[in-house]
């Protein structure tokens, strides 16, 4: 098989969302590039996730807008019409990719093993990446670069960022600064901490010689929950929520000393960026979606859980927990702890 993949030529990749989930395929893509340079690479990606990648050297973007509806489909279609590609890495499970996938003409379509190739994803590839029990998504996501052959599946990542919005962080954050950047909102507000016990954390990191930045996107959950920390707070904390672009923030993000989010986007972002991340989990097992480099400074309540609601069951892997409060369990001594912890490593 090996051999049939070192004389291909172009490559598709689909992978719609999220944020988290393209920076783990970015290693993965930029694992191929190193493989094969030659590679024409062309990316059917998220509107949004776009926004963060759209720089990213040897692959062309070709935009999947789902807010067009069925339209979405027959626009993917035009833009790849008469291209026929050697593969396709199909890489999302959900149904609006497997039919997606279906616009996109390949030879060879790799999909997820049986275990993992959910929403008809099975009935529309012809070939499977290698099984694995117990993956973190970007292992499961690197199983698509071993399977057309590449050898070297340490994850790095080079993600540029335009030189105004690399300005613009470096004119935030200080070269010398020691800046804790908060992060608090996942996408569902059930994976967030408490407002008060970021306060808490935040101010503990004000007492330390830290600046507190609370970043994040514009969605009205977003800015309602900074709102809510720095009204807590009884140190001073700058809210940047919605005041930066992805690309803006990926630079912010670099600059920053140490970061704190739940499990969301930005923590992973971070992750690309060889920025320190506490990572809060409850709800979804951090050994699967944790932030990848930084699994050890996680702070989670994930095992705890899970075995309080399925007591002497064998759980799978990506088993989510139930509930609304489990967030709750986090303290804030366990936070500090880790951070404190993380200052003797790498005390910047």
């Amino acid at each position: 098989m090996k051999a049939d993949f070192a004389s291909m030529t172009s490559l598709c990749l689909l992978r719609l969302s999220a944020i988290g989930d393209v920076c783990h395929a970015v290693a993965m893509v930029q694992a191929i590039q190193k493989q094969y340079p030659q590679l024409k690479i062309t990316w059917v990606i998220g509107k949004v996730e776009y926004q963060l990648l759209k720089h990213l050297p040897g692959v062309e973007f070709v935009i999947f807008d789902k807010s067009q509806g069925w339209r979405s489909y027959t626009t993917l279609r035009k833009a790849l019409s008469g291209q026929e590609f050697d593969v396709l890495l199909h890489m999302q499970v959900a149904l609006r990719a497997t039919i997606a996938s279906l616009m996109i003409s390949a030879k060879v379509r790799i999909g997820f093993d049986k275990a993992r190739a959910k929403e008809g994803q099975w009935l529309v590839t012809n070939h499977a990446v290698e099984a694995l029990a117990t993956p973190h998504v970007l292992e499961g996501f690197m199983g698509f670069a071993k399977a057309i052959g590449v050898e070297d599946l340490t994850p790095n990542w080079h993600i540029p960022v335009p030189a105004a919005d690399t300005q613009f962080a470096n004119e935030l954050i200080g070269k010398d600064e020691k800046v804790l950047v908060i992060c608090p909102a996942a996408s569902k507000a059930e994976r967030n901490w408490l407002p008060e016990r970021y306060a808490a954390v935040a101010d503990y990191a004000v007492s330390q010689g830290y600046r507190v930045l609370i970043c994040g996107g514009p969605s009205q959950l977003e800015v309602e929950l900074a709102s809510s920390i720095t009204g807590f707070a009884t140190q001073s904390i700058e809210n940047m929520v919605a005041k930066t672009s992805l690309t803006q923030l990926l630079a912010v993000l670099k600059n920053a000393s140490v970061v704190i989010a739940p499990d969301t986007g930005p923590a992973h972002m971070a992750v690309t960026q060889g920025t320190p991340v506490i990572g809060l989990y409850a709800h979804s097992n951090p050994g699967r979606t944790g932030p990848y480099m930084c699994l050890m400074q996680v702070v989670s309540v994930y095992n705890e859980v899970i075995r309080q609601q399925f007591p002497n069951m064998t759980i799978p892997w990506g088993k989510r927990a139930k509930g609304d409060d489990l967030m709750s369990l986090i303290s804030v001594e366990k936070v500090i702890q880790q951070f404190d912890a993380l200052l003797e490593k790498s005390p910047r």
